[in-house]
């Protein structure tokens, strides 16, 4: 098991957290779901994530249905209109899962480099 394995296990780590590309997350956590926002942003995570019916498509239903399972999210083209609430509901999500002894995290494909988030890991 990688470096990157052992951190996306470590539930410590939780967190909202960009990558400038997808593929070494992919290769060592192929559980990771991706979560394209090139559609309505809450349409796109109750898709990606299999929500329930009920899901209300609105800030706070996503952060209740992102409590209800651990896991690796991979999210590509946000809108920069959303980026600020989004990475807030997210990081909600992270902190909850981290109080519960349970790994989640929400890594922005961000090959530029320019949403203000740290760096899951150090690329080559």
């Amino acid at each position: 098991m990688g470096k990157l394995r052992d951190r996306l296990n470590d539930s410590q780590r939780s967190g909202v957290y960009r990558v400038g590309s997808d593929a070494e997350v992919r290769v060592e956590a192929p559980e990771a779901v991706p979560v394209d926002l090139d559609q309505p942003v809450f349409d796109a995570f109750a898709q990606a994530l299999e929500f329930p019916q009920w899901f209300g498509r609105n800030w706070d239903a996503l952060e209740d249905c992102l409590t209800e399972k651990s896991a690796i999210v991979l999210i590509r083209n946000v809108p920069p209109e959303h980026f600020g609430v989004l990475a807030d509901v997210l990081a909600a999500a992270a902190e909850y899962w981290k109080q519960q002894g349970q790994p989640f995290f929400a890594l922005f494909v961000d090959p530029q480099r320019q949403l203000p988030l740290p760096d899951l890991f150090r690329e080559k």
